[in-house]
């Protein structure tokens, strides 16, 4: 049998009861190691649940994915996702894999960003479509996630914005000479977000385009959601840019139409003045 276990956002004890006696009967565990991470190491969960753990880097889920699913058909093997083990692509194509192979597989659920978000004060089903926001470089700038950010302010809707990781990257130099060196972690924060989607809004501006958003669209700033020391900001994209919410891992969200529960529930983790210029607030919008 192969386990598919959510770990949640936080610490060791996230896991579901659940999860943690899979965890425990299973002969080889993996720990997926690049979409996401806790605010503890890998020791500390080795500790709390008792068995050792494999990392998973990208080149083995992506590549050496036979690896992971070795015996399975005949031994439990578990592989552990921080947040629901469907949070990225990658955990779907590894269960088509087991199907493919003929192994039975199980899925172990845990809260993630996707609904763990709601703690900002926003309704979850106003959400539009999740985008990612990459690390530019001096060759790459994309600005697909502004259209979709935009395309959602459309119809009203929040977005919500996953930041960019960096784990066990290598350089276009190091690749090139098929060197296994590795450039240290890099996570993108709230603050790098921002200003990356104010320097899209003034270029758009110098051109003369239809702006879906401006420097003075409210946001939200979300780090380490579920942790103890977890981050909650409500601000002006401006303001966001200034603003230092500690260590990884961050979110963004854009907001959309604000109903008047939401526009009070923001308050509470608000910057000064950054709720004076609101988007038209819907007061037919329903709320439960």
């Amino acid at each position: 049998m192969l386990y598919l276990i959510g770990l949640g956002l936080g610490d060791a004890a996230d896991i579901t009861v659940k999860g943690l006696q899979a965890v425990r009967s299973c002969s080889r565990v993996y720990l997926e190691a690049y979409t996401s991470i806790l605010t503890v190491g890998k020791e500390a969960l080795e500790e709390y649940y008792g068995k050792e753990l494999i990392l998973a880097d990208r080149d083995l889920v992506e590549q050496g994915a036979d690896e992971i699913l070795k015996d399975a058909d005949v031994t439990d093997v578990a592989f552990l996702v921080v947040g629901d083990p469907f949070g990225a692509t990658t955990h779907s194509d590894l269960v088509l894999r087991a199907v493919s192979s003929g192994i039975p597989y199980r899925v172990i659920h845990n809260a993630s960003i996707m609904n763990a978000v709601g703690c900002c004060g926003l309704q979850l089903y106003n959400f539009g479509e999740t985008v990612s926001l990459v690390f530019w470089t001096d060759t790459w700038r994309p600005e697909s996630f502004y259209d979709k950010i935009c395309k959602n302010r459309t119809a009203g809707l929040h977005t919500l914005c996953l930041l960019d990781i960096k784990v066990k990257e290598q350089s276009v130099e190091n690749m090139m000479r098929g060197k296994k060196i590795y450039e240290p972690p890099r996570f993108m924060t709230v603050s790098q977000a921002a200003d990356q989607l104010i320097q899209i809004i003034q270029r758009r501006r110098k051109e003369g385009a239809e702006l879906g958003m401006t420097e003075d669209t409210v946001c939200v700033g979300v780090a380490r959601l579920g942790a103890d020391d977890q981050a909650i900001r409500t601000a002006t994209l401006r303001q966001l840019v200034s603003c230092d919410l500690g260590g990884p891992l961050h979110s963004l969200v854009v907001t959309g139409r604000l109903h008047p529960l939401e526009v009070d529930m923001l308050r509470v983790n608000a910057e000064p003045n950054a709720l004076d210029q609101l988007l038209v607030v819907d007061s037919s919008t329903s709320c439960s």
